[in-house]
């Protein structure tokens, strides 16, 4: 891995994230599934903002969150997402390149503008999102820049991204090209909605080796195979794809290959405050031991390390730096 140029090249839905704080009422009020990702409309989009407190506002995306947080442990990153040229996406482009992530996707100059996610942060820390895709939703196999693909050791998808059809077409080129050159190919499953949507085909995704590497969350996996049985669950993903990783919020993660299981603990916190982004932070972490070819005990210890920062806090992104961090909890990096 070290002859690549990118460590890790994350592709996904370009979306800059609108986050408050709310009570219970408000999910119920709107009609929204708590805990869940629901894509929605530009007026629903309105009727949510004008409705909704105080915000905070940042660039984000699943992948992108990854992607920054594997920028903050020091790793070389690069991103393919398609916002618009207009004030919000000029705004991300500059926060993810600040980052320090490589970023020169072309923006799209009419059309739909730059995507959005209203995300309901409820008192108990559940994040619950509606996701406007906007332009993200025209990332194409055009967008798809075959040199960095080559050039990158794993390429992370996004299971958003097979929602739009034509970034599912982007997907699939940009996996063509990475298994081409030799490289690895993760993706993340993103949500037990967006599992229930496509079940059968991310099964054929990990089946005919399109993926390598797969992360999912407890309800996740538990969709996937459509069994309340972990063990069941996690047996079955050892079977499907060459590396399995399971998050399971204060129990952990499972790592799970041809050799057996790996369970690795959670980070410890002291007060959960947003659990926006404890999905994509603990990938990151993940992917960088992994690239590091630290195994993957300490891999899973990176990725509870960052998955614990970033829900301590409101938002997506760490606010300290990642690499420091680790070294202070004796992980060499």
């Amino acid at each position: 891995m070290s002859s690549a140029q990118y460590d890790v090249l994350a592709i996904g839905n370009a979306i800059f994230d609108v986050l408050v704080r709310t009570e219970e009422d408000f999910l119920v009020k709107h009609g929204m599934a708590k805990g869940g990702m629901a894509l929605i409309d530009e007026a629903r989009a309105a009727a949510i903002y004008a409705d909704m407190g105080q915000a905070t506002e940042m660039s984000g995306g699943s992948a992108a969150n990854t992607i920054v947080g594997l920028a903050s442990f020091g790793a070389r990153t690069a991103y393919l997402g398609k916002v618009k040229d207009d004030q919000i996406g000029k705004l991300y482009t500059h926060d993810i390149r600040a980052a320090g992530v490589t970023f020169d996707t072309k923006p799209a100059t009419d059309g739909p503008a730059t995507g959005c996610s209203y995300i309901l942060v409820t008192p108990d820390g559940q994040r619950t999102m509606n996701t406007y895709l906007g332009a993200a939703q025209d990332l194409s196999p055009a967008d798809i820049d075959e040199a960095k693909i080559a050039a990158s050791a794993i390429i992370y998808l996004e299971g958003y991204l097979w929602d739009p059809p034509q970034a599912k077409e982007a997907f699939l080129k940009a996996s063509k090209i990475a298994h081409g050159a030799g490289r690895k190919v993760a993706l993340t499953l993103s949500d037990a909605f967006c599992v229930d949507r496509y079940r059968g085909e991310f099964l054929e995704l990990m089946r005919s080796k399109t993926v390598d590497l797969i992360f999912a969350n407890e309800a996740e996996l538990h969709s996937l195979y459509q069994t309340s049985d972990f063990d069941a669950a996690l047996n079955l993903l050892a079977q499907d794809v060459s590396l399995g990783v399971v998050t399971r919020s204060e129990k952990g993660c499972a790592v799970v290959d041809k050799d057996g299981v790996t369970l690795v603990p959670a980070a410890a916190i002291d007060q959960l405050v947003d659990t926006t982004g404890a999905g994509d932070l603990f990938a990151a972490g993940f992917l960088f031991g992994l690239v590091r070819n630290l195994g993957y005990e300490n891999a899973g210890r990176l990725g509870a390390l960052a998955a614990a920062e970033v829900i301590q806090h409101i938002g997506a992104r760490p606010q300290v730096s990642l690499k420091e961090l680790a070294q202070q909890h004796g992980l060499a990096v």
